[in-house]
């Protein structure tokens, strides 16, 4: 994909949106949810006749039957693949089903694909009343599986997260839907590792072997769904085991109480209830179950509840987008806000937890290795509402197989500088020639490259322009975007240091010694006095 020439200019207007295709290779052998969220989807299946979806519909597509599964999106149109877990393929509709999603839906369903695709995860319900019931007098130790814990603080917990790059996959993959049964030569495939580096780093990191692990992770996710409500059958399906009895054997080995007892405990003790962002999930897939085979009319979710993610690295810059409310990113002691509309590309091998408040929702956009974005603290920018439809696209298309047959990964680096670009062009004079124009938004996109800010064989007529039309000439105005550039940063919280790099300085003293001359004090003084002037 290609960013148009008008937004190059700065006119701030989204591309237009391409069609995409997903195609059986793409799909997880599992049952597919697809919501048309605006635009036609066009669904075939197995050869046979074409179902079109405009926007506000939906099509559950099962698991089984279908060898072939052909879904294209038409120009213009956002469309969400969504893959519950394996368990409910189990009691979903038998073969493809129609229906119309209302709208009090359609934001959970945006959040719904955020937590399939991102480590997010919530805290709806007391984590102490069932830590205390785990720990009740006479309960086994939870170390079974040869690890030492401390059951007051990690009784039901998921296990630690590895950190080699494709056991992390998996392991996110597993806490997303821990019915996955793939063999370890299966995971290892997905990840194009090979079985024996994939049991080698879960062991290395976690302690745990891959199956030890898995294990853990499923008994999490059944102590979540037992105090949500549901009976041991539904949980064992829900979690991977293939019978009840094998989640009530692991269960006390891991507790000390079989899960009936835990559920029944459970519900006589006040204060224990409530739902974790999984079981909630869980609970509004029921409903959208329902409203599929139209039962009944189930009540629209009355909020989305608050989530975040574990303290994690990543190997990759990650770039994340709030389509709705706000959130934070933690980084050490420092938290960066994030409003409504701010993408912010949240930087490789830094520890950090990304938070959503209630009736918040954020979307990946894409990611970026190192090598191709130099990026030590988090880089901010404000995109308008009349870019949430494709920038949902290029979530859709970074994080699932429905994408462009043209995708390219490396376009949202693209896009993100642009639009940097424009934003920075807020902050000095611009040109109205469209040469001089094109020079100045040029230097605003590599202002941060070693000599990024040089233009070499630039015409003498494109000198006359920025005197005429900017009032400075061309070396003065670059010299003056570093310096307005700055300070915004600047008043954004961004320490010095970190501001010097961005915008081409190898060395601090002489970036301050160049702020001191533009703006009559250093850096530190201008940091110091900005939130005096806005009081």
């Amino acid at each position: 994909m290609v960013v148009p020439s008008s937004f190059a200019t700065g006119a701030g207007d989204p591309p237009p949106i391409p069609t995409a295709r997903l195609g059986s290779a793409d799909v997880p052998a599992r049952p597919l949810l697809l919501w048309v969220r605006t635009g036609v989807a066009q669904v075939r299946l197995d050869g046979g006749p074409v179902h079109h979806l405009k926007a506000g519909e939906g099509a559950w597509i099962p698991a089984d039957g279908w060898t072939e599964r052909a879904i294209i999106t038409e120009p213009g149109t956002v469309a969400f693949p969504l893959w519950p877990q394996a368990g409910v393929g189990a009691w979903g509709p038998s073969e493809l089903t129609r229906f119309d999603v209302p709208s009090g839906w359609q934001d959970w369903l945006i959040q719904l694909f955020n937590l399939q695709v991102t480590p997010f995860r919530g805290r709806g319900y007391s984590p102490e009343a069932i830590e205390e019931l785990l720990r009740r007098p006479g309960s086994r130790s939870p170390t079974p599986v040869g690890v030492g814990r401390n059951p007051s603080s990690e009784g039901f917990a998921s296990p630690a997260m590895p950190r080699a790059l494709g056991a992390r996959a998996v392991a996110e993959e597993l806490i997303r839907d821990p019915a996955l049964d793939l063999t370890v030569e299966q995971w290892a495939a997905r990840v194009l590792s090979s079985a024996r580096t994939l049991r080698r780093d879960f062991l290395a990191d976690t302690g745990l072997t891959f199956e030890q692990w898995r294990l853990l992770c499923r008994l999490g996710a059944a102590v979540e769904f037992l105090a949500a409500g549901y009976d041991v059958d539904q949980v064992a399906a829900r979690v991977g085991f293939a019978s009840r009895n094998g989640l009530t054997r692991a269960f006390k080995g891991r507790f000390g109480l079989t899960p009936h007892e835990f559920g029944r405990e459970l519900s006589a003790r006040p204060g224990a209830g409530g739902l974790t962002q999984r079981a909630a999930a869980a609970r509004q897939t029921d409903d959208l179950i329902r409203m599929m085979r139209r039962t009944d009319t189930p009540a629209a979710p009355a909020m989305l509840p608050p989530a975040s993610t574990p303290s994690h690295t990543n190997d990759i810059h990650v770039l994340s987008w709030m389509y709705r409310g706000s959130g934070y990113l933690d980084i050490g002691d420092q938290r960066y806000e994030r409003e409504r509309g701010v993408a912010t590309w949240i930087p490789a091998e830094v520890e950090h937890v990304t938070g959503l408040r209630e009736n918040s929702v954020s979307l990946p956009l894409g990611n970026a290795s190192p090598g191709d974005l130099q990026l030590t603290v988090p880089l901010h920018v404000r995109f308008s509402p009349a870019w949430d439809d494709y920038l949902m696209f290029c979530s859709i298309s970074a994080r699932s197989g429905l994408r462009p047959d043209d995708h390219n990964p490396r376009h949202i680096l693209d896009l993100f500088a642009e639009q940097v670009a424009a934003q920075r062009a807020l902050s000095v004079p611009m040109p109205t020639n469209p040469r001089a124009r094109a020079v100045a938004m040029e230097c605003l996109r590599r202002i941060g490259e070693p000599g990024g800010t040089h233009n070499v064989d630039v015409a003498a007529e494109i000198h006359r322009a920025f005197r005429d039309e900017t009032g400075m000439t061309l070396g003065r105005w670059r010299y003056a975007a570093r310096m307005r550039i700055a300070r915004d940063l600047l008043a954004g919280g961004a320490p010095p240091s970190a501001v010097a790099r961005r915008i081409g300085y190898a060395h601090l003293p002489t970036f301050s010694a160049a702020f001191s001359r533009f703006h009559g004090l250093s850096p530190r003084d201008y940091q110091q006095r900005e939130p005096e002037r806005s009081r």
